[in-house]
């Protein structure tokens, strides 16, 4: 622990700020810090500040809901990878160990590559494309079944749990590969695109269908940061300090699947901040939950807001793929990570 708690969520929390500022203004066209704020007070019916209509609207049609997204989907997928942590008692646990990313990427690649040339992955379906729809709707479906099949006599096996979610994992992926391998070269680069993640294109109804997911997700995280302090002891000792365990299982999966599903539905894979976010802001705050929950959604908003930025700025006017951000970047930070824990073990 580097200081405490309270202090570095603080922070975080003005880092955080700060970046959604430095964010939103950097790009082919740049807006200064009082600029946004002059922008974004104007859309409040308070006009002051000095600004072009072309500065207005980059920053509210394509700059800040794409930020914003960025936070919510980072703050999302690091808190479930800090849940799915505390829940399997292992700080190598992810969202993806239950089966999230394989079900959804295999739910895109079936509609890019079969459903699409048929019909239209861009045909609309409550005001989102059926891509969209798919994805979030394979996410749920291959969480519901590795839960389905962890049940024994209306427990749920943690271990079982973690071997469906391998098996599932496998069965998608290879089913995955084979319809990549039968996709055309347009099919491919939209598919190998997805899987790598994106937030290009983010409109402010999915931000706040987001902000819905990540706020319903926090909520519930958050009030069972106790049951997760008490499951760090062993389900029996949960048990008897009074926590419902299964109570807690079933929430944890609730909540991960849909901050989750929604995240990978509206912008891909994006490895890495729900392994790597969890384990650094672990070593900087401690194991309470109470902090390090907040602390892992701060952290998870603010490394997506910059890897974002890096993405759309690094080679422009090209973008390069987030996930290929967050996983040069999470890579060597966890190896680094690992490899100090090992010294320490060693001394």
């Amino acid at each position: 622990m580097l200081g405490k708690p309270n202090n570095i969520n603080l922070l975080l929390l003005s880092c955080l700020i700060f970046s959604l500022l430095a964010a939103t203004g950097i790009g082919a066209v740049s807006i200064a810090p009082l600029e946004v704020l002059a922008i974004v007070s104007k859309k409040l019916a308070w006009h002051w500040g000095n600004f072009t209509a072309q500065q207005e609207v980059v920053l509210w049609s394509i700059r800040l809901p794409r930020v914003l997204m960025s936070i919510l989907v980072g703050a999302a997928l690091a808190i479930c990878g800090a849940a799915m942590q505390g829940l399997f008692r292992n700080a190598l646990a992810d969202p993806s160990i239950i089966g999230i990313s394989a079900g959804a990427a295999f739910s895109a690649a079936l509609v890019i590559v079969l459903i699409a040339p048929m019909l239209s992955a861009s045909m609309l379906w409550a005001g989102f494309s059926l891509l969209s729809v798919a994805t979030f709707t394979g996410a749920v479906l291959s969480t519901v079944l590795i839960f389905a099949l962890a049940r024994e006599k209306r427990k749920t096996n943690v271990v079982t749990m973690l071997l469906a979610g391998i098996s599932i994992n496998a069965l998608a992926g290879a089913a995955t590969g084979l319809l990549t391998y039968l996709a055309d070269d347009a099919q491919l680069r939209s598919l190998t695109f997805w899987t790598l993640g994106s937030l290009g294109g983010t409109t402010w109804k999915a931000v706040i269908f987001m902000s819905v997911a990540t706020g319903l997700s926090l909520l519930i995280l958050l009030r069972l940061h106790k049951s997760f302090n008490a499951l760090a002891l062993g389900e029996a000792e949960a048990i008897h300090l009074g926590v419902s365990v299964e109570s807690l299982k079933r929430w944890v999966i609730f909540a991960t699947a849909l901050a989750v599903g929604v995240s990978v539905a509206f912008c891909g894979m994006i490895g890495f901040v729900g392994l790597v976010v969890p384990h650094i802001m672990r070593l900087w705050v401690g194991a309470e939950h109470r902090y390090l929950l907040p602390a892992s959604a701060l952290g998870g908003g603010l490394l997506l807001c910059w890897a974002d930025t890096l993405s759309r700025t690094w080679a422009a006017p090209a973008e390069i793929p987030i996930g290929v951000i967050t996983a040069l970047v999470g890579a060597p930070v966890f190896l680094f990570l690992l490899f100090k824990q090992r010294r320490a073990m060693a001394m």
